[in-house]
């Protein structure tokens, strides 16, 4: 792949595998194409455009949508070729956050995506006096749209913009991400072109996608999971639909047909969580069928099922597994998920149904991938994060922590050289913050994330704890959305929980039980009860120390917007344990 600055992909495309849509979105109810040609196109005007503004390498713009979209790809990649830095920000966080994160990059113009972003940040405008514009692409009556570059670039010419790019060398600074402040202020992380374009050439060496593949996105552009996939799949000719948004999955799946895409777990949770609910729904033998499918995908194995197995697989592929592919569209050879850990059962059981689904691991100061699953059998391990992808090494330090090297890691974080050497060793490892170990199957080493060294606690007895395993299986409970346990400094480990509203909704209808809100349906003694029986039940699978002895139920639904999660579904600890401190006291009866 011949290419060493981003901004080279759509020329690369263009190329050697040009595409009657590289890009589509949908827009009235239609899906709106670009080929590759008219990426390279667009990417020309916006850089022309930029130029006309008086935007100069290194100054600072700022990228906001509410949904993927062509025009972010156009600004980006416009942004690059004129050394521009892409600063991509979250739709969701506050404006208090966006005024720190404008004000620490200094950013020059925003392009965003809607009226409801525009009213977050006129709320700040004025507390950032670097910021000399804003447009938008929706229609906005008083704000220039965006294809107001085209004309503003008319007059400049290709081989200024050549001239420019000649400029630009691969170790230069190409986009500054945010982190999502999971324990405090957000670090603005520095990434090169080298940085991203080493971590795609690695990562589209073991991942299976192709010219002419489809794929359908829709994990944020802003966070660089999505972001460097979405480089690899023009790196590979693939064409590029974007998802209408979270609700309208389930309906682009079916119009898509897509062969790949990525995801986080809690999405293929809440898929899973779909279709038992409608095996629950069945009855009589086709419940029993179903059932019986399911039951045999959780014992899966990528390698060393015996025959009779292998009949059984065949029968429950052809009468359930089946119709779970012909819901995902029918195409799909490959899933990629990354940001949280998945549990293995349904790993297990997705996989069992044809649908490959492979783990990842890596940070947004990792650009992001260190470590992939691979689609050989040989060489993925259920409840791993994979074998190391090429060029990146990686060990672990005498706590367990992660370490890692390689061309992927960041220049570091912008405006904060003390954090930066907070995250460095002195022979020049980078430190994830991660706690793993390593899992062998005879033929390739495996890392296995066991926890979040800050999410590690002590009881006051003095026995650490590692709260993700806990919550990865109490997770596996239909009735539970999300759980936190807690209980550092404390005598015991507690939890909070976040029930499942569509399952407890159910469980309530079932037992007769009021369930007009989450508020009323989480102090029925009924409930409660079942809540208690779940914990006795996975509480068996871990030490006395480690077992929940009390929870409590929270009444609301966690969520991106409630400042709970961050945009990839993580939870924001710090804020839950401030949040619900008299929740937390209460149980310590504090």
């Amino acid at each position: 792949m011949d290419f060493q600055r981003l901004f080279e992909l759509p020329y690369y495309q263009l190329k050697h595998m040009s595409q009657p849509v590289c890009l589509a979105h949908k827009k009235d109810g239609k899906w709106i194409k670009y080929s590759t040609q008219e990426m390279v196109d667009n990417t020309n005007k916006v850089s022309k455009g930029l130029l006309a503004l008086g935007v100069k390498p290194g100054d600072k713009i700022g990228l906001i949508s509410t949904s993927n979209r062509p025009e972010w790809n156009f600004l980006d990649m416009g942004m690059q070729q004129i050394g521009a830095v892409n600063v991509p920000i979250y739709p969701t966080i506050s404006p208090k956050e966006y005024s720190y994160i404008f004000n620490d990059a200094e950013i020059k113009y925003v392009f965003l995506s809607d009226a409801g972003l525009l009213d977050k940040v006129e709320q700040i405008k004025g507390e950032v006096p670097s910021l000399q514009g804003i447009y938008s692409f929706d229609d906005i009556d008083g704000l220039p749209n965006w294809k107001e570059l085209f004309d503003l670039g008319k007059d400049v010419t290709d081989e200024e913009v050549k001239a420019v790019s000649d400029t630009i060398e691969p170790d230069h600074l190409v986009t500054l991400i945010y982190t999502s402040g999971t324990t405090g202020l957000p670090k603005g992380v520095m990434l090169s072109h080298s940085n991203i374009v080493s971590n795609i050439k690695a990562a589209m060496s073991v991942v299976p996608i192709e010219d002419k593949y489809t794929v359908l996105s829709f994990l944020p552009l802003c966070h660089i999971f999505e972001r460097t996939v979405l480089y690899g799949y023009i790196s590979q000719g693939a064409s590029v639909y974007y998802a209408e948004g979270i609700d309208q999955i389930g309906d682009n799946l079916k119009e898509v047909k897509p062969h790949f895409f990525t995801t986080v777990p809690r999405l293929l949770e809440k898929v899973y969580d779909k279709i038992i609910g409608k095996g629950m729904d069945l009855t009589g033998a086709k419940k029993k069928l179903f059932f019986w499918a399911v039951e045999l995908g959780h014992q899966y194995e990528l390698e060393g099922k015996g025959f009779l197995y292998k009949r059984k697989l065949a029968l429950a592929d052809k009468l359930i597994f089946s119709k779970w592919r012909e819901a995902l569209g029918g195409n799909v050879i490959g899933i990629l998920t990354g940001a949280a850990a998945m549990q293995p059962r349904l790993l297990r059981v997705f996989n069992a149904a044809g649908v490959s689904v492979r783990e990842a691991y890596g940070l947004t100061e990792t650009s992001p991938a260190l470590t992939i699953n691979r689609w050989e059998s040989d060489a993925c391990v259920f409840g791993t994060v994979g074998p190391t992808i090429p060029g990146v090494q990686i060990k672990l330090d005498t706590d367990g922590e992660i370490l890692a090297k390689g061309p992927n890691i960041m220049q570091g974080y912008y405006n904060k050289p003390d954090a930066t050497a907070d995250v460095t060793t002195d022979d020049g490892w980078f430190r994830t913050g991660d706690i793993g170990k390593w899992v062998s199957n005879g033929k390739h080493k495996f890392l296995k994330i066991t926890d979040r060294k800050k999410a590690l606690f002590k009881t006051s007895g003095g026995k650490y704890v590692a709260p993700q395993p806990i919550e990865s299986k109490y997770k596996e409970a239909m009735l539970i959305e999300q759980i936190m346990v807690v209980g550092n400094d404390k005598k015991f480990v507690s939890a909070l929980i976040c029930p499942s509203v569509t399952a407890l909704e159910d469980f309530c209808e079932s037992k007769g039980l009021a369930h007009s809100s989450l508020k009323e349906m989480v102090k029925h003694p009924e409930v409660i009860e079942e809540y208690n029986d779940i914990c006795k039940a996975y509480n068996k699978e871990f030490s006395k120390i480690e077992q929940i002895k009390k929870f409590s139920l929270v009444p609301v639904e966690w969520s991106v917007d409630g400042g709970e999660l961050t945009p990839t579904m993580k939870m924001k600890r710090k804020v839950i344990l401030e949040k619900y401190k008299d929740m937390i006291d209460e149980i310590y009866n504090v």
